[in-house]
């Protein structure tokens, strides 16, 4: 069973029943919220002008708000530079297929060269191919509002309701955080190279990778310090 949850990538989540309650309510309060937002500012009621990838936006940002793919940059920056890019092919790429698959293209080297990756920024610039009379309509207007403005206000929300739960940060660097003494210097050294062997880009704030590598260090110590005695013990009884 082990095995087939490995190639099926399921993923390894221990949180709380309470912290996944927090994610689900805060998915629902950003979503309210950008409906009423999109509503003033395009008046199109009902929330149908939302854009929809700012759904997997929420997820993101609700339910792994530590993540580097879910920080305010990002969010601002991938969905807004995906749409710049889908409008523009959408302008200028007269067949539909080729420009959709131009403007995904494009705005996931965009948002790579940029540092901004955020996954719902390919939805956001199909969108902007794909969507339809409302979209083409608005132009390069789209990359504004709605979706610059859904994304501000989405951040904002993560960052306000996120504040109320001392277990969660965001944005991640909002932390009081330890001096960083020579230890933890050659600790981010070590974490570069090591991140550059791998040559694959990880979901996780730099801070959190270096507790997590501490963290294993602990419990490797620990771990050689029971076998260790759980030997001694039965060296003694022998």
């Amino acid at each position: 069973m082990r095995r087939w949850t490995e190639w099926l990538g399921v993923e390894l989540n221990v949180v709380s029943t309470k912290e996944k309650a927090v994610a689900t309510a805060g998915g629902m309060l950003s979503i309210l919220l950008l409906c009423l937002v999109t509503e003033a500012c395009i008046g199109i009621v009902d929330g149908s002008a939302l854009v929809a990838s700012m759904g997997a936006s929420a997820v993101l940002l609700f339910a792994v708000p530590h993540g580097q793919l879910s920080q305010p940059w990002p969010v601002i920056a991938g969905h807004g530079l995906s749409a710049l890019v889908g409008v523009g092919c959408a302008a200028w790429i007269g067949s539909p297929i080729l420009a959709s698959a131009m403007a995904v293209g494009l705005a996931i080297g965009i948002m790579h060269g940029l540092k901004c990756i955020h996954p719902p920024g390919g939805a956001t610039a199909l969108t902007a191919v794909l969507g339809g009379a409302a979209v083409r309509d608005l132009g390069f207007a789209y990359v504004l509002c709605p979706v610059l403005a859904n994304a501000a206000v989405m951040v904002a929300v993560a960052v306000v309701f996120n504040a109320g739960f001392r277990w969660r940060r965001y944005p991640a660097a909002w932390v009081n955080r330890p001096r960083m003494e020579d230890p933890e210097r050659s600790n981010h050294e070590d974490l570069v190279e090591a991140l550059r062997s791998l040559d694959l880009f990880v979901d996780l704030a730099e801070d959190d990778l270096l507790r997590l590598g501490r963290e294993l260090s602990k419990a490797r110590r620990r771990r050689v310090g029971q076998v260790g005695r759980a030997r001694m013990k039965e060296s003694n009884a022998a």
